[in-house]
């Protein structure tokens, strides 16, 4: 069961302005998808993509990027006990963490994208994980905090919900949809609701 892409909603008019923000300023091209709002959601919408980049310098070159682009920071870049990095609120309102592991550089800054992975803000992480195993994911990484699973070019992985607003620094009261579609082998909603559908289907976002 792998995820070939993500999809996320915004408002109908913001569509052009979010297509250029995620191929443009950080280059994710058909990783991530752009597609207008069928449902309202307000505040924290659950989940935050996290882009990881091989060198520090990559890091503060794509949030440069993105702040020129219409982000908004949520926590500024900087060295932590896992690495380098921070995060910031995308203008279509999704929040993600940008980071490296390497908390100096190893080698000159290329652009590299080691991994996208998708954090799922979940209400239990261990009931998450077992139904994410039902569906056939492998998990890779395993605490009671957090699961990461080998899926494919997107990476998933599970948080509880709380704890992935506090690390990513935003507030977690939030309603409504999600606005997020997984894109992969299957199609089916987990716990939480977050819609995963076929890659050769029409897409409806919850």
């Amino acid at each position: 069961m792998n995820i070939h892409s993500i999809t996320i909603e915004t408002n109908p008019d913001a569509v052009p302005a979010a297509e250029s923000f995620y191929r443009d300023a950080l280059g994710l091209g058909d990783r991530v998808g752009v597609r207008a709002a069928t449902q309202p959601s307000t505040g924290f919408r659950g989940f935050a993509p996290s882009l990881i980049f091989v060198q520090p310098g990559d890091v503060d070159t794509a949030v440069e990027r993105a702040l020129a682009s219409g982000a908004q920071v949520l926590k500024p870049v900087a060295k932590s006990l896992w690495g380098y990095g921070g995060s910031f609120l995308a203008p279509d309102g999704t929040a993600w963490q940008i980071a490296s592991a390497n908390k100096t550089a190893t080698g000159p800054s290329t652009g590299e994208v080691e991994r996208l992975v998708l954090l799922l803000g979940v209400d239990s992480v261990k009931a998450s994980k077992r139904f994410y195993q039902e569906q056939g994911l492998t998990a890779t990484k395993s605490f009671p905090v957090y699961v990461e699973f080998d899926s494919g070019v997107v990476k998933l992985a599970l948080y509880k919900r709380l704890a992935l607003a506090k690390q990513v620094g935003i507030d977690p009261a939030g309603s409504g949809a999600h606005r997020l579609a997984v894109i992969g082998d299957g199609a089916f909603t987990d716990p939480d609701g977050y819609a995963w559908f076929a890659a050769d289907s029409t897409i409806t976002t919850r």
